[in-house]
This record gives C-alpha cells, sequence and structure tokens, in this order.
C-alpha cells in the first residue's frame, strides 16, 4: 500500500511555547538526565566491578540499569535540543526510530521486572537450589528474551503506525514521537491500530504481572516460614525495592496504553509517558540501591577505595 502521505518532518509542540520556560525546563530536565546516567551507569560499573555483586539477581539489576540509561538517552537529549531550539522538527525517518526505540526499551523492561521477579522466587523459596536454577544457562536467556521480545513488540507497532497516511497535520502534541500522539494526527482510519495498541499491552501486562503476582505470592509464603527475624527484614527489604519499582512503572504504562482511545488527553499523557521514560529511569538506582544492604556496602567499599587510593598517591607526591 503506498503511503499517500506528503510529511517528510514532524513538528514536537512540547510543554510550552514561552522561552522562559523552556529555559527553565531545560535545565530541569538536564539535571534530570545527567542524574539517571551517572545513577544508572554507575550501578552498571558497580555490579560489574564488585565480584560480590556477581549473582544473577544483581545482573537483572545491572541489565535494568542499562535499559534506563539508553531509554532516557533516547528522549532526552533530542528534547534538551528542542527546548533551546524555534523549529523543534524531527525527520520521518527520525521520529520512527525514536518511537522504534522507545518502545523497544519500555517492553525489555516490563518483561526484565517480571524477570527479576521470578529470579526473587527461586532466591527466596528455594535458597538451596538458587544456584542451579538461576544457572548461566537459565538467567542468560532471559535477559535476551526480554530484549526480544521488546523489540518485536517495537516493529509491530513501528510498522502498523507508519503504514499510516499523515497529511492533516505535522505537529505533534508532545516531547517525543509516542504511539497515541502519532495516531492523533494520523488522517487515515486508526481504529486498527488502537486496538493493536490495546490488546498487545494489555496481553504483555496481564502475563508479566501474572508472572509477578505468583511469584511474590510464592514468597510470601516462604517468609512466613521464616523464624529468623533478620531474615524476613533481608527479604522485605530486597523485595521492598522491586515492588516500589514495579508499582511506579506498571501504574503508568496501564494508564497510558491500556484503556480506550476516547480516554486520550494529549496533555495528560505526554506527562505520564514523560514519567515512564525519563523521571522512572531515574528514581529505579535510588530505588534499588538504597533499600539494598549489598549494594549500599558495595558502594562504601568503592568510596574507601578511592579514599585510601587519593590518600596514597596525596603522600607520595609529597
Amino acid at each position: 500500500m503506498q503511503n499517500v502521505t506528503e510529511v517528510t518532518v514532524f513538528v514536537l509542540k512540547g510543554f510550552t511555547d514561552k522561552p522562559e520556560l523552556q529555559i527553565i525546563l531545560f535545565f530541569l530536565f538536564l539535571a534530570i538526565y545527567l542524574f539517571t546516567l551517572i545513577g544508572n551507569l554507575g550501578l552498571v560499573v558497580l555490579v560489574m566491578g564488585d565480584p560480590r555483586l556477581h549473582n544473577p539477581m544483581y545482573y537483572f539489576l545491572s541489565v535494568l540499569s542499562s535499559v534506563d540509561a539508553c531509554s532516557s538517552s533516547v528522549i532526552t537529549p533530542h528534547m534538551l535540543v528542542d527546548f533551546m531550539s524555534k523549529s523543534k522538527v524531527i525527520s520521518l525517518l527520525g521520529c520512527a526510530t525514536q518511537m522504534f526505540l522507545a518502545v523497544t526499551f519500555g517492553a525489555t523492561e516490563c518483561f526484565l521486572l517480571a524477570a527479576m521477579a521470578y529470579d526473587r522466587y527461586v532466591a527466596i523459596y528455594n535458597p538451596l537450589l538458587y544456584s542451579v536454577s538461576m544457572s548461566l544457562r537459565v538467567y542468560v536467556p532471559l535477559i535476551v528474551a526480554c530484549y526480544v521480545g521488546g523489540l518485536l513488540h517495537a516493529i509491530i507497532h513501528t510498522v502498523a503506525t507508519f503504514s499510516l497516511s499523515f497529511c492533516a497535520s505535522n505537529e505533534i502534541r508532545h516531547v517525543f514521537c509516542d504511539i497515541p500522539a502519532l495516531l492523533a494526527i494520523s488522517c487515515s482510519d486508526a481504529h486498527m491500530n488502537q486496538l493493536l495498541l490495546f490488546y498487545f499491552v494489555g496481553s504483555i501486562e496481564i502475563v508479566t504481572i501474572l508472572i509477578i503476582l505468583i511469584s511474590y505470592g510464592f514468597i510470601l509464603l516462604a517468609i512466613l516460614r521464616m523464624h529468623s527475624a533478620e531474615g524476613r527484614r533481608k527479604v522485605f527489604s530486597t523485595c521492598g525495592a522491586h515492588l516500589t519499582g514495579l508499582s511506579i512503572f506498571h501504574g503508568t504504562v496501564l494508564f497510558m496504553y491500556v484503556r480506550p482511545s476516547s480516554n486520550y488527553t494529549l496533555d495528560h499523557d505526554m506527562i505520564v509517558s514523560i514519567v515512564y521514560m525519563i523521571v522512572i529511569p531515574m528514581l529505579n538506582p535510588v530505588i534499588y540501591s538504597l533499600r539494598n544492604k549489598d549494594v549500599k556496602e558495595a558502594m562504601k567499599r568503592v568510596l574507601r577505595k578511592n579514599w585510601l587510593i587519593n590518600k596514597v598517591s596525596f603522600y607520595s607526591k609529597k
């Protein structure tokens, strides 16, 4: 089917046209982006560099951090440029690429959070068999499957969205090329695309939330069987961080995509999508590090080591 559109570029309208607000937003999102990169890439380096964190739980966490860093990098740099630019344009190919990558990393994170819940179930419900049940031959294919699932989901929606015609308007009321915002400006009948979005995202949410609920159901049984107060505290500390991240992520995704198309309001959608694409990647390192004793201990070891190196270097120069 030949696309009848003559649109070659889109205009991302963003939050506001007021220059003074754009400057404030520029510095706000620049700070968020830098914090996101430092937090997530720092967590990856910490896990890779500390032998005590070399187990599947922290490998999953490092992969989640890398996905969050990539997810934010797909959106934020272009958005920062737009804040300081008058044109705010993005090419058709650039828009398709941005949407493809955003959906890929968003869906991958959804699958990863479910895999992390399963990993916690295996570790807590049957800890003696954890090293066998979550061996290299198990957790690596799980991580690969998360990425493959994210890629397939993104391919389906990118092809479906950019098969539509965009001839009425090229102005997107958003800060990036998100699916609902693009469907809103298409001059084709987007009903099938809206159904595709609803059913695919809904199916992924149902499957992943079921995995999470079943996993945490077994974890709860394991906690009730524990006699050690210290053991319970450690389990609550580890799982509490994961549940916090899960609640924020799935809550925003369900609000954003799994609802009737008549309920779409682009201004609200823009804010919600900013939360799960930019704010959540910033919060995840805080959630998973401050609530985790092993990560905090690893950070202390790194800080002590660097302090000693600097001290030795200082005295050697004297």
